[in-house]
């Protein structure tokens, strides 16, 4: 087997299609149940438009193109895509170019994935107030790491932080993922910090940091008023909100460390997973049936490996969790702090490399699927049918929003 066809194969593991045997998709629920639903609750607008775009991704109502076989003539009908971010069948690309990019920035240190879970009283509080409440949670968790750089190694991190708001049955989880750097660049450029192995720091001691900084910071956003109370009217009254702080301080918030990866790669590609994913995949769904979705999940509190089960939820209740998790306009689920910030990350890395004493990348970054395909040699214009002619384009389908109404030949 040569090596470009081994490639192939760790890439579809990697990003694998949507499996074909899907039987049942969030878009049926929503075709099905989602009229219903919209009669009988209030919803944001960003909500009325992914409802919407899901409904109508690849289908007619989008419209497509006919391609065909230049060897065979076999043909391949395909409709377009909503790309709307929280669609089930769109992303997948961008998520593969995403960990291809992050891949050719790793250095040759160790990485390390801790996350940074919000407590279950805070939960009412940030569906009112998810760009307040989430923006604490990705802001205080990455000063709360460099706190700790700070004082140890006068330097800073570089952080990846990726944003969930659900758990595997579609509650409330808020919770932050973060991939660090094993080590910190001096601030004055002078010399790159290695952490000692297999250890970065204490996560009791990043717990308690992590609380007391969160809950400063929210007293200030409540003192200025900053804090939509609507949907709790108790926490309007002094006694309610020190009821809440009081909750909050009485047990440790959960900050998990996991055990590093001994290749960084490794770790880029498992977080990955998590990239642009929504809150349910279409191949969990089992069935649909008299308004009832069931679908399975896995149980991470069961001792040893997590277990799968199976939850049925009514179709109300199952809208009502998916469309929890979709995200205010333009607010960001993946962020990038210190020597990894979006503003000077290429001349802090260029520094880093050059203190570790290694020469500048060769490789380009990838910022777009069709060049993340083409560095690895996949092309997926191939015939399936032959494997030797490729799909040319030949028809447009329009969509039934456009007159009229019939096909185009392509230009």
């Amino acid at each position: 087997m040569d090596a470009q066809t081994c490639l192939s194969r760790e890439i579809k593991r990697e990003f694998p299609p949507e499996p074909p045997d899907i039987q049942f998709e969030v878009a049926d629920v929503f075709r099905a149940y989602g009229d219903d639903y919209r009669q009988t609750h209030i919803l944001t607008p960003q909500q009325h438009k992914a409802m919407s775009d899901i409904e109508k991704c690849r289908t007619t109502a989008l419209g497509g193109h006919v391609d065909e076989c230049d060897h065979c003539g076999h043909t391949e009908i395909s409709y377009n895509s909503c790309r709307n971010r929280n669609c089930p069948k769109c992303r997948g690309s961008q998520r593969a170019a995403w960990v291809d990019a992050r891949e050719l920035e790793l250095l040759p240190i160790q990485y390390f994935h801790i996350v940074f879970t919000l407590p279950h009283d805070l939960i009412p509080l940030a569906r009112y107030n998810p760009e307040r409440v989430y923006g604490l949670l990705f802001t205080l968790a990455a000063e709360t790491l460099q706190t700790f750089a700070q004082n140890l190694w006068d330097g800073k991190l570089g952080i990846i932080m990726v944003l969930h708001t659900w758990g595997q049955t579609l509650n409330d989880h808020p919770h932050v993922h973060c991939i660090v750097t094993g080590g910190a660049l001096k601030n004055d450029g002078s010399a790159f910090v290695r952490a000692p192995k297999h250890f970065l720091f204490r996560v009791e001691a990043l717990s308690k940091v992590f609380r007391g900084k969160f809950l400063a910071a929210l007293q200030a956003l409540y003192d200025q008023g900053k804090l939509c109370l609507s949907g709790q009217p108790v926490l309007a009254t002094k006694a309610g909100w020190e009821a809440l702080l009081q909750a909050l301080c009485s047990h440790d918030w959960v900050v998990y460390a996991k055990q590093p990866f001994d290749d960084p790669a490794h770790l880029i590609r498992y977080l990955g997973r998590y990239v642009n994913r929504i809150a349910i995949a279409n191949h969990r769904i089992l069935s649909i049936d008299e308004g009832t979705i069931t679908f399975k999940y896995l149980d991470n509190r069961e001792p040893g490996a997590p277990v799968e089960k199976i939850m049925a939820l009514p179709a109300d209740e199952f809208i009502r969790r998916f469309l929890a998790h979709i995200p205010p306009p333009q607010f960001r689920r993946i962020r990038y702090y210190g020597i990894l910030a979006n503003g000077h990350r290429k001349d802090k890395l260029t520094t880093c490399r050059a203190r570790l004493g290694l020469d500048a990348p060769h490789l380009p970054f990838i910022a777009d699927m069709d060049a993340f395909l083409t560095k690895q040699g996949i092309d997926y214009s191939l015939c399936p049918k032959c494997g030797e002619g490729k799909l040319r384009q030949v028809y447009v389908l329009l969509s039934f929003h456009d007159p009229p109404p019939c096909y185009l030949e392509a230009a």
